[in-house]
């Protein structure tokens, strides 16, 4: 795989060493068991898979070389470029400006863009319409897209798929960057909706069995599909897709939900008479770095730390994940660990931040299990971990046991 000119202060000597001796000894990915490092009375197990993936990793590149190539002219990011605070950050001290916020509420006007600006699309790509008005000020979008790869990969399985005469179910959240530019990409070839989670996805399924009447479609899922959608017959025949970053098994979930309704529906000779065959559209950091958590799971612990931007949908997955066996505490960087008895942290379910007290439990040896988003850098974990050493009177113990790895 393609090796990306990243800026070294994201970069962890440990976490690298740890990643490459795990890659030489599971060339296949089929081991998803724990990293352990023991630092003494603090033993911190870490996912077999986190952090940086290659989208992430290209888009960094290519966001930084805009900037380094366009010195005399203004830059601007369409919109957060990834969901880390501390990479944004970056960009922003670089005179990087923004467009938009991640939900699409414009922080400038069209009118202050002119043909000699530069606009970097982000990773998680960007509807027509929009690429339709930087073309109108002209401005290729094309030149510095950060679009993942990943992500093109679900537009052109939904574009075909729409050309094969089904409808598009589009498995993400509706206000995500990324839906809405698969939304859009999708509707440009074939009727679309968006479902957010398998209770949507039953309550759409009232509408194919006729369970509901037709007309109550539009006010239940508006601003979630495609202009001219006709309930009559625009669900008779569908594929799913999804959002990158949603949690597998959920997506299986809703396909296997939803096959089943049209086939017990319909009762079709064949099954791809009414639903296609889409298979899984996650992309590869998404399951590896969900299998690792899971992994992880198996193995004994007291609590677990998620690392990542707040508003980061594959990062808060994994907390989903954590948090059905262990106390989680979802956090954005180091500063989160105020001190061996606080942390700041992020509430998933309440969507704020928040402190608990007496976060770490009085035992020895203190079990922690740690994993990240991926687009939370190496860096940013390594010094969570240092902190967490630091925080109990570890820190010798860790540098015994980064020496192991790092050698």
């Amino acid at each position: 795989m393609k090796s990306f000119e990243v800026p070294v202060h994201y970069r962890s000597s440990l976490v690298t060493a740890i990643k490459q001796k795990r890659k030489a000894a599971d060339k296949m990915k089929k081991d998803f068991t724990p990293t352990v490092l023991d630092a003494g009375s603090l033993q911190l197990i870490l996912a077999r898979h986190f952090g940086f993936c290659y989208g992430v990793e290209n888009a960094i590149e290519i966001a930084f070389r805009a900037v380094a190539e366009n010195p005399n002219k203004r830059v601007f990011l369409l919109s957060e470029m990834i969901h880390n605070p501390g990479v944004n950050a970056d960009l922003q001290a670089m005179g990087v400006k923004f467009i938009m916020d991640t939900k699409g509420k414009m922080l400038m006007g069209w009118d202050e863009l002119t043909s000699d600006d530069i606009v970097i699309i982000p990773a998680f790509g960007t509807t027509l319409e929009l690429e339709q008005t930087l073309r109108d000020k002209g401005i290729e979008p094309s030149r510095y897209e950060t679009t993942c790869p990943f992500v093109e990969k679900v537009w052109n399985r939904a574009e075909k798929i729409g050309k094969d005469g089904y409808t598009i179910v589009v498995h993400g959240k509706p206000n995500h960057e990324e839906t809405r530019a698969t939304f859009s990409h999708s509707k440009a070839n074939t009727p679309t909706v968006v479902v957010k989670d398998m209770e949507q996805s039953q309550h759409l399924a009232k509408f194919i069995t006729g369970a509901l009447p037709a007309e109550q479609f539009y006010n239940d899922f508006k601003g979630q599909y495609s202009e001219g959608f006709d309930i009559h017959k625009d669900l008779q025949r569908i594929g799913v897709v999804n959002q990158t970053t949603m949690l597998a098994s959920e997506t299986q979930g809703i396909a296997d939900y939803l096959k089943q309704v049209v086939m017990d529906h319909y009762k079709p000779a064949n099954v791809s008479d009414n639903f296609a065959d889409t298979r899984d559209t996650l992309c590869y950091a998404t399951n590896d770095n969900q299998s690792a958590v899971q992994g992880m799971l198996e193995t004994e612990a007291d609590i677990a730390i998620v690392i990542g931007g707040y508003n980061s949908s594959n990062t808060s997955h994994l907390v989903e994940l954590c948090e059905l066996k262990l106390p989680t505490f979802y956090i954005k960087d180091e500063h989160c660990l105020i001190s061996a008895t606080r942390i700041s942290h992020f509430d998933l379910h309440m969507h704020i931040e928040i402190e608990t007290e007496n976060y770490l439990p009085n035992k020895t040896p203190l079990r922690i299990m740690i994993t990240s988003g991926a687009s939370c850098p190496d860096a940013l974990v390594e010094r969570v971990i240092e902190r967490l050493a630091e925080l109990t009177h570890n820190t010798e113990g860790l540098e015994t046991a980064a020496a192991l790895w790092v050698g």
